[in-house]
């Protein structure tokens, strides 16, 4: 580990730091996740607002803190407010995360992206493997919005995604991958497979990044930080409910009681974080 650029030290910092700020962020999300980013952000200690009608979105990202748009249900009234959203958090220069769902998958998505990626420049996009190749330009199979390429076989279009968009990109998946338009890259290996089986776990992480760049000027270790979190603590939520004999339902609650109670002890120990490039 590299201990000059990033380590456990510095990540529970930007933990403590949303803790304690409790910045607001602004997500329009998917109609499938709303509750559970809702309640992940509460979790972490951040404030979540949920508001897409075009009377008051512009007003509402000109509030927050941070402002997170997830394509995941589209249609032309919600992609009308991302678009006024965007443009409202552009001018006033707080952190926009734009997570791709299901990119690639059909023509409509594909072109809401366009759509989105000409209103402004996001700080950060996270998204799966699929997703993140699909955006960059390259075809990549789905299915429905899941990926069919790994994470690691997305890093070279992340790269140079961030390159051309000049932001942030997190490829997803059993190795989460962090890189920015200097070079910079950083791979987290914690989380667990039955993640992978409950709806949302994407959509909060793009939400925890929102919430971390909001107290974290650094876009890079933001997103870093926000994904070491969730990983290390979608890990421990695992083990504790196959412990008790129980199954994802319980994972599901038990990442909201790590995201609130993760100790810093129980964090340093679990954290497999390793920078590629400085």
């Amino acid at each position: 580990m590299n201990h000059s650029v990033l380590d456990a030290d510095a990540v529970w910092a930007d933990v403590l730091a949303v803790r304690d700020h409790a910045p607001l962020v602004h997500s329009i999300t998917n109609s499938v996740v709303t509750n559970y980013n809702a309640n992940a952000l509460l979790a972490m200690g951040a404030a979540p607002v949920m508001a897409h009608a075009h009377e008051e979105v512009r007003d509402m990202a000109r509030l927050a803190q941070a402002l997170v748009l997830n394509i995941g249900t589209l249609d032309p009234y919600w992609v009308a407010s991302m678009k006024m959203a965007f443009e409202a958090g552009n001018e006033r220069g707080i952190p926009v995360v734009l997570d791709p769902v299901g990119a690639g998958a059909t023509a409509y998505r594909n072109a809401t992206l366009r759509e989105l990626l000409a209103t402004g420049t996001p700080t950060v996009i996270r998204g799966n493997a699929s997703e993140i190749m699909s955006v960059a330009g390259l075809a990549a199979a789905t299915k429905g919005v899941e990926s069919l390429a790994t994470s690691d076989q997305a890093v070279d279009a992340a790269r140079s995604l961030a390159q051309s968009a000049g932001c942030v990109v997190c490829v997803s998946g059993l190795v989460d991958h962090v890189l920015d338009a200097k070079g910079r890259w950083l791979a987290l290996s914690n989380g667990h497979e039955w993640m992978t089986r409950v709806t949302g776990m994407g959509c909060s992480a793009s939400a925890l990044v929102g919430a971390f760049a909001a107290v974290q000027p650094d876009a890079w270790r933001a997103t870093a930080s926000a994904m070491a979190y969730f990983g290390v603590v979608g890990e421990w939520a695992a083990q504790k409910a196959q412990a008790a004999g129980a199954g994802v339902g319980m994972l599901q609650w038990r990442m909201l009681d790590g995201l609130q109670l993760m100790t810093r002890e129980e964090f340093a120990a679990r954290l497999k974080l390793d920078v590629r490039r400085a």
